[in-house]
């Protein structure tokens, strides 16, 4: 009689192990793709950021334009306030020196009081003359003494200015190292950006799409532009003359340039002083509006909401500028960025 015996568990078991290894595999594929490399930005993606940096960089040098302004200024204020003490000192060591004489003079006369000494004398005539060269002495002694209080008052305040005006240049100061700071960092993430594309996604993405002359595109012939007159025909051509130069930041000629810079040096061509930074450029001469047709060669256009970028206007609908890290001077269309105001010096 044949034996009934159950049959094996063996298949249902090793489908239970099957399962759990599929499982332990396919969390262990979802760990190893959580901690896997993050792909690479896409050229737009790298373009979007680079730009954003380069915008934030601008901002920052402007700043750094500004400050470094500004401290020059107290910096030579507070040499002039040097100055100033070094006389004052000198002036009053002077004065002191004088009293000091008429004092030991007093002293060698025995402290008798000389009025005292001169009625004692028996000769009218010597008497009337000395007692009017004591009269004349007393009141030199006199003027000397308030010459040397008001110049002590004098010294004083001046020390008070000199160590404002050193205190504002140490704040000025940290400013500027905190805006260059700020630059640098800028500088470094966009070139760690840019070293993720190739060599030609990099130099497309410098190159610009505000229609730009690219970096070797042949430079625009200042005679086939509408003539300026004044100073603003000297400061036009100066700026044109400057096509293929590098855009450095913080930097005004004459070699190199940044936006605000380029400014200042061309109209300093002319003899006309400009402040250093696009901003305050934003303020000076007179207020021409937003609409770009109203320009004349030698207008400052200047862009962006906050003012951070600037232009000059040469003529058919064209500006000359320094755009930006990693290019060069060069021209573009007047409105290829928002304009903020025109201003013609």
């Amino acid at each position: 009689m044949a034996s009934h015996r159950r049959p094996k568990q063996a298949s249902r078991a090793r489908a239970y192990v099957l399962t759990g290894a599929a499982a332990t595999a396919v969390a262990l594929t979802a760990q190893v793709s959580a901690h896997a490399a993050p792909a690479q930005p896409s050229k737009d993606e790298v373009k979007a950021q680079v730009d954003k940096l380069l915008e934030e960089q601008e901002q920052a040098a402007e700043k750094y334009n500004g400050a470094k302004e500004k401290a020059d200024q107290l910096r030579k204020q507070a040499d002039q306030l040097q100055d100033q003490l070094a006389r004052g000192q000198e002036q009053l060591t002077e004065l002191s020196s004088g009293l000091a004489a008429v004092a030991a003079d007093q002293y060698r006369q025995g402290g008798i009081d000389p009025s005292v000494r001169l009625m004692l004398s028996s000769d009218p005539d010597r008497y009337l003359d000395q007692a009017s060269s004591f009269d004349q002495a007393a009141s030199t002694q006199t003027a000397t003494l308030k010459a040397l209080e008001d110049q002590q008052r004098r010294l004083n305040q001046q020390k008070q200015e000199a160590a404002a005006v050193l205190a504002e240049l140490d704040g000025q100061t940290q400013a500027l190292n905190d805006a260059k700071g700020t630059v640098q960092s800028k500088l470094q993430e966009t070139q760690r950006l840019l070293s993720t594309l190739s060599a030609a996604d990099r130099a497309a993405i410098v190159r610009g799409t505000d229609g730009s002359a690219s970096r070797s595109a042949s430079r625009v012939d200042p005679t086939t532009l509408p003539q300026a007159t004044g100073a603003a025909k000297v400061a036009v051509k100066a700026a044109l003359d400057k096509q293929g130069s590098d855009y450095i930041w913080g930097a005004s000629g004459p070699n190199t340039f940044d936006c605000s810079g380029l400014m200042v040096w061309a109209y300093a061509q002319a003899g006309v002083s400009l402040p250093r930074t696009s901003q305050e450029q934003a303020t000076v001469g007179t207020n021409v509006g937003t609409d770009w047709r109203n320009a004349q060669p030698g207008d400052l256009v200047i862009y962006k909401s906050d003012r951070s970028h600037v232009g000059m206007y040469i003529g058919n609908g064209q500006v000359v500028h320094a755009p930006k890290a990693g290019d060069v001077v060069k021209v573009m269309k007047v409105d290829a960025i928002s304009i903020s105001v025109i201003r013609r010096v």
